[in-house]
This record gives C-alpha cells, structure tokens and sequence, in this order.
C-alpha cells in the first residue's frame, strides 16, 4: 500500500493534527500559524470520534471521523479530546517530511 495514504491531517478550528497510521506526530497551532513541541496528543492514537446523535438510538462514536465530530486521541491513562473537525486531508509534503 502506498506509504502516503496512512498520512492524515485533521484540521479543526483551533489546531491540525497530523497523523501517520493513525498516531499524531505534529500538531500546529492554527491561531498562531506554529508547529508545537509539546501538545498532549502527540504520540497518541486517534481512536475515534464523538458526535452528537442525529436519531435516537443512534452511537455518538465514529470509527471514521466526520466534519463536526470532536477527535479522540488515546494518551496514557486520559483522553484528549478535540474541537469539532472542519475537514480531513492529506498533508503537505514538507510536513511528512519534518515528522520523518
């Protein structure tokens, strides 16, 4: 499978998180236009997402995050959660090529 597709960038309004298989390696602060060194997402996995239930009965987890959900990245014994995704992309080369 080719390499680039496990490279994600969710962007929401506060901050883009990029991701390879599924584990954030960068997160950059969107307000300030700046890659942080610490973030608490880091080298954390993206387990899933939480939305508000269009139906009754219907789960507020996604497996596959969906504009509008909030992320869910395992970090130790705590989750860190994100403010609503605005959209999912693949990140720039120069990004890929940093987190290397």
């Amino acid at each position: 499978m080719d390499d680039r597709r496990k490279n994600k960038l969710f962007v929401t309004r506060n901050s883009e998180y990029f991701t390879h298989d599924g584990v954030c390696l960068r997160v950059r602060d969107r307000r300030r236009d700046e890659w942080l060194e610490r973030h608490e997402a880091i080298g954390h996995r993206l387990t899933g997402a939480l939305h508000a239930p269009r139906s009754p009965g219907e789960s507020p987890v996604h497996t596959v995050p969906e504009p509008g959900d909030t992320l869910v990245f395992e970090a130790g014994p705590h989750k860190v959660l994100t403010s609503a995704l605005e959209r999912v992309s693949r990140p720039p080369r120069d990004v890929v090529a940093r987190a290397s």
